[in-house]
């Protein structure tokens, strides 16, 4: 059976970070009447519709619990991995793909790939800006599933990499 998510509750929409689901609205299209949740996404507050039977496939989930907390830390502290070699570009698509997944142990992998790739040598911009993506997506989700404020997860980060 398919998850399904009330009003009111604090969800990820992958690549776009934490939303809170504001309603459900029924919407006819080609002739078919469809339900969508109506997300308001927290960091910029753009609304979204997302049909919802469609929702497990776009990867709309809950907020990780503190076992998936623990993975994501255990994930930001493991420096044994060996970081892609391959070019900036290509490094930059894989890392967007893990991104787009939406998982938090995914988007960490990544955060925690350039912060180490950030003391060996200077990022490209494209990098850069997707340090910063990845730094906001899990500061954002960290913060609400441990009860903390942004920016003393911001700090925890910043600390672990510092």
């Amino acid at each position: 059976m398919p998850q399904t998510f009330d009003v009111g509750d604090k969800v990820v929409y992958p690549g776009h970070g934490v939303a809170e689901i504001t309603g459900v609205e029924a919407r006819e299209i080609s002739n078919t009447k469809l339900e969508f949740y109506v997300l308001r996404v927290l960091e910029n507050n753009m609304k979204v519709m997302v049909p919802k039977h469609n929702a497990k496939s776009v990867g709309l989930r809950m907020l990780v619990d503190e076992a998936e907390v623990e993975r994501v830390y255990g994930v930001l502290a493991h420096r044994g991995g060996k970081i892609s070699t391959a070019t900036w570009n290509r490094r930059y698509r894989e890392y967007m793909e893990k991104i787009k997944t939406g998982s938090l142990v995914e988007i960490a992998s990544v955060l925690r790939d350039l912060c180490i790739l950030r003391s060996d040598k200077e990022l490209s911009f494209g990098e850069r800006k997707m340090l910063d993506t990845a730094r906001s997506l899990l500061v954002q989700e960290l913060a609400l599933a441990k009860g903390q404020e942004e920016d003393v997860v911001a700090n925890e980060l910043d600390a672990m990499f510092a």
